[in-house]
């Protein structure tokens, strides 16, 4: 079992790589105690599965979330971004921070499956895998401006199902 720090850390410097090389904004770990994401939010999902199983999250407030597609897309601040766009471009970044921890972890943990990212909106958005699961959450401030939160939740995924002859699958 790989360390929680261990993820935590290639968690939150994955993200931020991916934040000051695509998206060209800064991202550091909120220093405020619980800074919270006011008014509705768009929460990017990614699941992945091997010899670690989970999912991570990327959460964030809209106007968040369409300064990040603006920065994506290399068009002017002012121009006005469409929903699509905006949720194309945080499942854009969700998969670029999963790709990157995945880099990441391999020595860790071994190869890991990564599935099609998500986005859903709402308020108060959680990211939750269920009973027996570890979760890492790091709130963490983006371009100085707004807040965001980033979610790993993982386990150890069960021993492989053998064969009636005691053949691992």
């Amino acid at each position: 079992m790989v360390e929680q720090a261990v993820l935590g850390d290639a968690l939150l410097q994955g993200t931020k790589e991916v934040f000051e090389t695509m998206v060209f904004m800064s991202l550091e770990e909120s220093s405020q105690f619980d800074p919270s994401i006011d008014g509705r939010a768009l929460l990017g999902s990614i699941a992945f599965k091997g010899n670690l199983e989970g999912s991570l999250g990327i959460c964030c407030s809209v106007p968040c979330a369409q300064a990040i597609a603006v920065n994506m897309l290399g068009i002017d601040a002012t121009e006005k971004i469409n929903e699509e766009e905006t949720c194309d471009a945080m499942c854009e970044v969700t998969n670029m921070v999963m790709g990157c921890l995945k880099s990441k972890l391999e020595d860790a943990v071994g190869v890991l499956e990564v599935s099609i990212p998500s986005v859903v909106h709402g308020r108060e958005l959680k990211n939750n895998l269920g009973k027996g699961a570890s979760k890492i959450l790091v709130k963490v401030n983006i371009a100085d401006e707004y807040v965001g939160e980033l979610s790993l939740l993982y386990r150890n995924s069960p021993e492989q199902p053998s064969d009636k002859h005691g053949v691992d699958k």
